[in-house]
């Protein structure tokens, strides 16, 4: 596959490479559901994850996983898209044998990767050809269609699907309000308000200016109560942390 490379004040750039922030690559694909195309879901959020292959134990409790939470991840406004290198006769035929075993349907596409194109436009194929070993991939892409976290874990473990609804939580949570979310953050508790920019906003952080209900313990680091977020009142919040008051598109 080309890739293009490009130079920007004399440093090298990839316009090949996946990285968060950058537009996820469009692609149309066979699938469980017939074909599918990435651009077909913009609108929404995309959980876009890889399988190692059909009938492996730990994907398959990833897929009752994230089956058991579909209505959570349909409340956030989440499509999931997973992905195989097996052929599309092949998934039918797992998620058959999941459904006459356990009962429990998958209602999500499963796509047909059979040449990696996909999984080399993603950039899941590992070059390293000495050390190479199957991963399990992930990416959250927002309504836009830009990649907003990507993930990689072992064949061996699975992945936690309360996580993932968390950090799709996070995500949005920084996408509607401009707030972050501290280590081990759950729904519901206080929020950062990401650092000032400029002196000026640090100097009124430290004198008690700022428009914002917070609480900080340093100039950078300050909190702001979750429940004081309401759908008219938007953080616009680096620069000299003033609250502007904006339509609240998102629908939790």
């Amino acid at each position: 596959m080309a890739v293009d490379i490009v130079t920007d004040n004399n440093a090298v750039i990839n316009e090949g490479c996946i990285t968060i922030g950058r537009l996820a690559p469009d692609f149309v694909a066979s699938s469980t559901h017939g074909v599918v195309t990435m651009s077909q879901f913009r609108g929404k959020w995309v959980l876009f994850f890889s399988q190692p292959g059909d009938f492996t134990p730990v994907s398959e409790t990833e897929l009752i996983s994230f089956t058991q939470l579909y209505h959570e991840f349909e409340k956030r406004n989440v499509q999931l898209l997973g992905i195989t290198i097996d052929s599309t006769l092949a998934d039918i035929e797992w998620l058959m044998d999941i459904s006459m075993r356990t009962g429990i349907t998958v209602p999500f596409p499963l796509l047909s990767d059979r040449n990696a194109e996909i999984a080399n436009l993603y950039n899941m194929v590992n070059p390293d050809r000495v050390y190479e070993e199957s991963v399990r991939d992930l990416f959250i892409i927002n309504p836009d269609g830009k990649i907003r976290a990507i993930q990689t874990y072992p064949v061996s473990c699975g992945r936690n699907t309360y996580e993932l609804l968390r950090l799709i939580d996070s995500l949005q949570l920084t996408e509607v309000h401009n707030l972050y979310t501290p280590a081990n953050w759950m729904p519901g508790e206080p929020v950062i308000v990401p650092p000032p920019h400029t002196l000026e906003g640090a100097m009124q952080r430290i004198k008690g200016e700022s428009e914002l209900p917070i609480k900080c313990s340093s100039w950078y680091l300050c909190f702001r109560d979750y429940n004081s977020i309401n759908d008219n009142n938007q953080n616009n919040g680096t620069n000299q942390d003033n609250a502007s008051a904006q339509k609240n598109k998102k629908n939790k």
